[in-house]
């Protein structure tokens, strides 16, 4: 929990860092990729004034905040994002079309020494995928991903942000029974484990409900909380769907695929 505070701080003071920037040299800054947990973090932690948050696509995940000075509005700032960010798009030879996932893409530019904070969103498709990046990395990234076996055959390619294809997210509908909407009576179906494995993976600070972490196993879950368990996925609880004969919940949640 420690180490988590001061990631947390230290998160929050790079932010106010690049707003501080922004105000005393008058021009547009930005952070790092954010994830979802990160962005909630600022978002309670920080007066967001003067910036918007961009990934891409608006149902991005990972989003860069962008602050930008007095002088401008929002709209001339967002019209800007070009020159902030950019898109590699990789297309796939036809004997590799539906063979790559999303972490292929991810372990091959952790493989060429990119930091996970300097890539938005990898955006997977049947015949390529969409990454997301900072146009300070473009080139970087363009050359060391050609240089890689796995793309040898593939088409790389610079693309403006503005062209990027959209994001689906898909999901894994599933129904589960529960006996209440406790944490870990849903954790329990969801990780498919006993109640008591379900117990200790709260414990251990393994499951989180939008974003942030469940410290009780007694929580209670409602429709619309997304639940993250680490190593098992991410879920979305959709909503209530009845009752069985004996009063059990039968609840409709949908898993990211």
């Amino acid at each position: 929990m420690k180490k988590m505070v001061e990631e947390e701080d230290l998160l929050i003071a790079k932010s106010v860092d690049k707003k501080r920037l922004c105000k005393t040299r008058n021009k547009i800054t930005y952070s790092d990729f954010l994830n979802e947990k990160e962005q909630l973090v600022i978002k309670k932690n920080l007066k967001l004034e003067n910036c918007f948050w961009f990934g891409g696509n608006e149902n991005a995940d990972r989003k860069a905040l962008v602050f930008y000075p007095e002088k401008i509005s929002e709209e001339v700032a967002r019209n800007s994002v070009d020159t902030i960010f950019s898109v590699i798009r990789i297309t796939l030879p036809n004997e590799n079309v539906g063979k790559f996932e999303h972490r292929n893409y991810l372990s091959a530019l952790i493989k060429i020494g990119i930091e996970r904070s300097k890539i938005g969103d990898i955006i997977v498709y049947e015949n390529g995928a969409d990454i997301v990046v900072f146009k300070t990395n473009e080139e970087y990234i363009l050359h060391g991903l050609k240089e890689l076996t796995r793309f040898k055959k593939s088409k790389i390619n610079i693309v403006k942000i503005f062209e990027i294809r959209n994001k689906i997210d898909l999901f894994e509908e599933r129904t589960i029974i529960i006996s209440s909407l406790r944490c870990d009576n849903i954790v329990s179906e969801l990780a498919k484990c006993s109640r008591g494995i379900a117990e200790e993976m709260i414990e251990s600070e393994r499951v989180l409900v939008n974003y942030e972490i469940v410290e009780k196993s007694s929580k209670k879950i409602s429709v619309g909380d997304k639940v993250t368990i680490r190593g098992k996925g991410k879920f979305i609880i959709e909503g209530i769907f009845g009752n069985t004969r004996n009063g059990k919940i039968i609840l409709k949640v949908k898993k990211y695929i």
